[in-house]
């Protein structure tokens, strides 16, 4: 687990990196996702997977790729009223290529804005569509006369290329995986979702220098397409996945929030809902929907794999959402370092969470003998009597049915208090 001081410098670092990450033009497809898991890759190395275009993917297919160079919109003057280079949200992402002049009631055509928030720019998309468009503040947009003209540019390609994602596999002592995953589709959002991709890195990066039982994969691919290419080619080794999490919206500062994966009850799902009670009174368990993020893929009815979603304020839910207003003011390195440590203890209790049998099951062994107990006064520390709990508990449940997380759960005591009993108990002998 990390310590507080650890935890608040892990946040700068997550901070620092999710600001290098900010203004690359990321998208579903192009040179701006290739270009985040190079940086990515600096932290944590990666593999990274190229799908061509027009494989199919389930139900779908990996589309065209869009690379954009500029765009812009001038009036005949040559003033630009809204430009590429100052913000990458001000071009709906795979607009087509254009390069035209017309008026202003037709460009009003192809405009998105927020009137209810008129100086920020909202972020849209046209993955499917035959289409282009610009979005713009509510102000730029009062500036477009019906019967003026203006020139427009969108400088970009979309032509047979690839879907590109990342993994990281950092080998344990098993095969079996814990997958922690993160998508890198989004532009200039910060909170969703540079926080996610940064948290992820920066784990990555802090548990390559760990000795690990399970293997960990760290899964950064574009939404719900990247998660479906990753699984299509991955079909045979599914059973090894022990549990998942999909981190994202991760840097504001609201509560901790899990959601539980389609099963409901799995173990990630237990180990997520115990960690956060543990962390924060505030923090929030919500059941399962089939909306939201990629977990929705991960826990199809066809795979059904026991992976559930962690998030602070999820998508949809902060006023800045899919807007400009998701800026790097929005989340803070104290916010993403209480996330990361979240997810290390989380990590941290799915390794160390075992299943023991008691090796003197007959009555309770004397644990004064193995320097294990002692006589407790009144002025006993707590930490210390949370400990002497905790060893009657672990010996207690130690009947080879329930595991460490079970144990934790039913004496309401920390799950680090009850592994650390369970290693003194092994070390003294008493366990298996």
């Amino acid at each position: 687990m990390i310590a507080q001081r650890d935890a608040e410098a892990a946040g700068a670092d997550v901070y620092d990196f999710a600001r290098a990450l900010f203004p690359l033009p990321r998208s579903l497809t192009g040179n701006g996702v290739r270009e985040t898991l190079r940086l990515v890759d600096e932290l944590v190395p990666l593999e990274v997977t190229e799908v061509p275009t027009g494989t199919p993917i389930y139900d779908w297919t990996a589309p065209a790729e869009w690379n954009i160079s500029g765009a812009w919109i001038s009036d005949v003057g040559g003033r630009r009223i809204a430009d590429y280079a100052d913000s990458n949200l001000h071009v709906v992402g795979y607009s087509k290529p254009i390069r035209t002049r017309l008026r202003g009631g037709e460009l009003l055509e192809h405009l998105h804005s927020l009137p209810e928030d008129p100086d920020s720019i909202p972020y849209r998309t046209a993955y499917w569509a035959d289409t282009w468009g610009f979005c713009v503040t509510d102000r730029q947009r009062a500036e477009i006369v019906p019967d003026a003209e203006y020139d427009v540019v969108i400088d970009a390609t979309l032509e047979d290329g690839s879907l590109t994602y990342g993994e990281a596999v950092l080998e344990g002592e098993s095969d079996e995986e814990i997958l922690l995953s993160t998508y890198i589709c989004h532009p200039s959002l910060a909170n969703d979702n540079v926080s996610g991709i940064a948290l992820l890195a920066v784990l990555g990066r802090d548990l390559a220098g760990r000795r690990l039982r399970r293997t960990h994969r760290l899964l950064f691919s574009p939404g719900t397409l990247g998660p479906l290419a990753w699984l299509s080619r991955n079909r045979e080794h599914l059973e090894r996945i022990h549990a998942g999490v999909v981190v994202a919206c991760v840097g504001d500062d609201g509560p901790l929030r899990y959601k539980r994966s389609r099963a409901g009850d799995t173990v990630v799902d237990q180990a997520a809902a115990h960690v956060l009670r543990q962390r924060s009174p505030a923090a929030i368990v919500d059941d399962f929907l089939p909306w939201g993020g990629d977990e929705r893929q991960f826990c199809s009815p066809g795979f059904d794999l026991p992976v559930g979603a962690l998030t602070r304020t999820p998508h949809g839910l902060f006023p800045e959402y899919h807007s400009s207003a998701d800026n790097l003011d929005l989340i803070t390195p104290e916010s993403l370092g209480d996330s990361l440590a979240t997810v290390h203890e989380l990590v941290d209790l799915l390794e160390r969470n075992r299943t023991y049998i008691s090796r003197a099951p007959y009555g309770e062994p004397q644990l004064g003998r193995r320097g294990l107990y002692r006589e407790v006064s009144a002025g006993a520390p707590r930490a210390h009597e949370a400990f002497q709990r905790a060893l009657l508990w672990v010996l207690n449940q130690a009947d080879g049915s329930r595991s460490l997380l079970d144990t934790a759960e039913r004496s309401a005591l920390p799950f680090s208090i009850v592994a650390a009993a369970a290693d003194a108990l092994v070390e003294a002998g008493l366990l298996e």
